[in-house]
């Protein structure tokens, strides 16, 4: 491969020929040969969208001529249009500012400006006009996770939460045994249990959709250490509202640049939320496959879609393998929230210079989470089964049907009829009839599992 020489202050690097970068990107690639993490394909786009925000605003303002920011957003254009991921090759461990990504996509942009313009455009005096590395590079973590949140997370989540409500219409009537503790607790329908994790998912959309009011605040506008010098009176705001007519989503200026700088703790607190999606996400998952255990030694109740044989050496052995996908997926997210947090606590000063793996974890959890839901969602949620019979077997032969029987008995007279029933192996009816504590009629008329799931106060 022919290679051409590029020129920085530090002097000469030598670029393949087919990229568009230039040496300071070459430098990093070069110096941080670490891992094989790159910086998100995310960034990369919110990137060249606030690159072209920039370009827009500062025309506008009179601070870049109109031919150059022309020129660049056009480069920008058809960068967004095509795959140019070759030419944004670095990795996430590089300077914690993210610096070298930040001139990677100035290079780009000024190279493919002046296929046309001829060295009309300058990586930093026009397409890092009015910015900082210490600006830009937080402001495209924000836009970033607010688009992949919006236009890929919820929509999976609320596919969710609608065959959830699906199935909660479909086995309304059903009732089975409620557990606690791993043990036999009272009744409920199973409307009722899938409604729990129904909720659970709409509370965590919810708390993201709160959490990411925050992370809309933008820090560009703030240059290198927050007080805006070289930049525009005005440059943040003008730049948020630019954002927001390309985005179609709010996006809104930062009322103090030292805070957005230094601290992340707006990528936290959305982390957190995530976290906690992952841990109900993990519990829903979890409650299936153990009450899909079995078929026949477990609980059962639960039937899951065949996806594919569950083991090498057992015939016929199906595995709830999509609720194990989606738990290590939820595992992973917990991993990435210490990273997060951990990384966000480093703000020294006027910077916090562990950027690109904070946002490498945020993005990396939103991904994941959104591929876990759908995978979990198609395979094993919307065809999820009940086994009625299985459930009417449980909730005969459950001993906590007695609680039907503490208002009219007393809570000590009960608890006798099931150690009773438990012991000598009966039904709980001959053990309370054994006891000459109470009729059969009023046993038939007190303990019935369907008016113990106190359907109609429910709220769920």
């Amino acid at each position: 491969m022919s290679k051409r020489v590029e020129r920085d202050t530090l002097g000469e690097m030598y670029v393949e020929e087919d990229k568009l970068w230039g040496a300071q990107t070459q430098r990093s690639l070069e110096n941080f040969p670490i891992g094989k993490e790159k910086i998100p394909s995310e960034m990369i786009t919110a990137f060249l969208e606030l690159k072209k925000a920039c370009a827009v605003v500062n025309q506008r303002v009179g601070a870049l001529a109109e031919k150059k920011a022309s020129a660049i957003i056009h480069a920008i254009q058809r960068l967004l249009e095509q795959n140019a991921s070759k030419h944004f090759p670095l990795v996430v461990w590089q300077t914690g500012s993210g610096t070298q990504s930040n001139m990677n996509v100035n290079e780009v942009i000024a190279r493919l400006a002046n296929e046309s313009e001829s060295d009309l455009i300058h990586p930093n005096d026009d397409v890092n006009r009015s910015q900082s590395s210490n600006d830009t590079f937080p402001t495209a973590m924000h836009i970033a996770t607010v688009i992949a949140v919006e236009k890929t997370l919820y929509q999976e989540l609320d596919k969710m939460i609608d065959t959830c409500k699906q199935k909660e219409n479909e086995f309304n009537q059903v009732v089975k045994i409620g557990r606690t503790h791993l043990q036999d607790a009272t009744p409920l329908t199973v409307a009722q249990e899938i409604s729990g994790w129904r909720h659970m998912l709409e509370t965590s959309k919810k708390m993201i959709e709160e959490s990411l009011e925050h992370v809309r605040i933008l820090t560009i506008g703030g240059t290198a250490v927050g007080t805006g010098l070289n930049a525009p009176n005005g440059f943040g705001e003008a730049v948020s509202e630019q954002l927001e007519t390309q985005l179609g989503t709010l996006f809104k200026a930062s009322t103090n640049y030292f805070h957005g700088l230094t601290s992340h703790d707006a990528l936290v607190g959305l982390h957190g939320n995530l976290k906690g999606l992952a841990a109900n996400l993990f519990k829903m998952a979890s409650d299936i496959r153990l009450l899909a255990s079995g078929p026949r030694s477990g609980i059962g109740e639960y039937q899951l879609p065949i996806n594919e044989p569950g083991s090498s050496i057992m015939p016929g052995k199906v595995n709830p393998t999509q609720a194990e996908a989606l738990t290590m997926v939820c595992a992973q997210v917990f991993g990435n929230d210490t990273t997060v947090g951990f990384a966000a606590s480093q703000g020294h000063f006027q910077l916090n210079v562990f950027k690109p793996v904070i946002i490498y974890n945020v993005l990396q959890s939103i991904e994941l989470l959104r591929d876990g839901m759908a995978s979990f969602h198609e395979r094993c949620l919307a065809g999820l089964e009940i086994n009625e019979e299985k459930m009417k077997d449980h909730l005969n032969n459950s001993l906590m049907l007695i609680t039907a029987l503490n208002p009219h008995i007393g809570y000590e007279k009960a608890a006798k009829i099931a150690k009773l029933a438990f012991q000598e192996n009966l039904t709980l009816k001959d053990a309370a009839l054994e006891t000459g504590y109470i009729t059969a009629e009023d046993f038939d008329k007190w303990v019935r599992p369907e008016n113990m799931t106190n359907q109609n106060s429910s709220s769920y």
